[in-house]
Protein backbone atom coordinates (compact mmCIF):
# COMPACT_ATOMS: atom_id res chain seq x y z
CA UNK A 1 0.00 0.00 0.00
CA UNK A 2 2.85 2.39 0.78
CA UNK A 3 4.12 1.91 -2.77
CA UNK A 4 0.71 2.64 -4.22
CA UNK A 5 -0.02 -0.99 -5.03
CA UNK A 6 -3.41 -2.52 -4.38
CA UNK A 7 -3.96 -5.46 -2.05
CA UNK A 8 -6.36 -8.30 -2.71
CA UNK A 9 -7.66 -10.86 -0.25
CA UNK A 10 -7.99 -14.21 -2.01
CA UNK A 11 -9.13 -17.51 -0.47
CA UNK A 12 -6.23 -19.98 -0.63
CA UNK A 13 -8.43 -22.62 -2.28
CA UNK A 14 -9.46 -20.35 -5.14
CA UNK A 15 -8.36 -21.05 -8.70
CA UNK A 16 -6.78 -18.60 -11.12
CA UNK A 17 -6.39 -18.58 -14.89
CA UNK A 18 -3.03 -18.56 -16.62
CA UNK A 19 -3.40 -14.83 -17.30
CA UNK A 20 -4.23 -14.10 -13.66
CA UNK A 21 -1.24 -16.21 -12.57
CA UNK A 22 0.99 -14.29 -14.97
CA UNK A 23 -0.29 -10.99 -13.57
CA UNK A 24 0.30 -12.15 -9.98
CA UNK A 25 3.89 -13.28 -10.68
CA UNK A 26 4.56 -10.38 -13.08
CA UNK A 27 5.57 -12.69 -15.94
CA UNK A 28 4.10 -13.45 -19.35
CA UNK A 29 1.23 -15.87 -19.85
CA UNK A 30 3.35 -18.05 -22.18
CA UNK A 31 5.95 -18.34 -19.40
CA UNK A 32 3.24 -19.56 -17.00
CA UNK A 33 2.06 -22.12 -19.58
CA UNK A 34 5.67 -23.32 -19.97
CA UNK A 35 6.00 -23.73 -16.18
CA UNK A 36 2.73 -25.67 -16.07
CA UNK A 37 3.74 -27.99 -18.91
CA UNK A 38 7.13 -28.59 -17.22
CA UNK A 39 5.33 -29.60 -14.03
CA UNK A 40 6.76 -26.73 -11.96
CA UNK A 41 3.24 -25.66 -10.91
CA UNK A 42 0.34 -28.11 -10.55
CA UNK A 43 -2.81 -27.33 -12.53
CA UNK A 44 -6.00 -28.87 -13.80
CA UNK A 45 -7.86 -28.45 -17.04
CA UNK A 46 -11.44 -27.29 -17.20
CA UNK A 47 -12.38 -27.88 -20.80
CA UNK A 48 -9.50 -26.34 -22.73
CA UNK A 49 -8.62 -23.90 -19.92
CA UNK A 50 -5.87 -24.41 -17.36
CA UNK A 51 -6.70 -23.58 -13.74
CA UNK A 52 -4.13 -23.13 -10.98
CA UNK A 53 -4.82 -23.21 -7.26
CA UNK A 54 -3.81 -19.88 -5.77
CA UNK A 55 -1.97 -21.64 -2.93
CA UNK A 56 0.07 -23.68 -5.46
CA UNK A 57 1.01 -20.48 -7.28
CA UNK A 58 2.14 -18.84 -4.04
CA UNK A 59 4.08 -21.98 -3.02
CA UNK A 60 5.90 -21.94 -6.37
CA UNK A 61 6.73 -18.26 -5.98
CA UNK A 62 8.08 -18.74 -2.45
CA UNK A 63 10.28 -21.65 -3.60
CA UNK A 64 11.48 -19.65 -6.61
CA UNK A 65 12.40 -16.69 -4.38
CA UNK A 66 14.30 -18.96 -1.95
CA UNK A 67 16.36 -20.47 -4.78
CA UNK A 68 16.95 -17.02 -6.26
CA UNK A 69 18.15 -15.62 -2.93
CA UNK A 70 20.53 -18.55 -2.41
CA UNK A 71 22.02 -18.02 -5.87
CA UNK A 72 22.44 -14.30 -5.21
CA UNK A 73 24.19 -15.04 -1.90
CA UNK A 74 26.52 -17.44 -3.70
CA UNK A 75 27.33 -14.85 -6.36
CA UNK A 76 28.01 -12.19 -3.72
CA UNK A 77 30.31 -14.59 -1.86
CA UNK A 78 32.22 -15.36 -5.06
CA UNK A 79 32.56 -11.64 -5.80
CA UNK A 80 34.00 -11.05 -2.33
CA UNK A 81 36.43 -13.96 -2.71
CA UNK A 82 37.61 -12.53 -6.04
CA UNK A 83 37.96 -9.06 -4.49
CA UNK A 84 35.61 -7.44 -6.98
CA UNK A 85 34.80 -4.57 -4.65
CA UNK A 86 31.49 -5.82 -3.30
CA UNK A 87 31.42 -5.62 0.47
Amino acid sequence: MAEGKSISVVPSDSEVSTQQAADILNVSRPHIVKLLEQGAIPFKKVGSHRRILFEDLIAYNEKFQEVRNEKLKSLAKQAQMLNLGYE
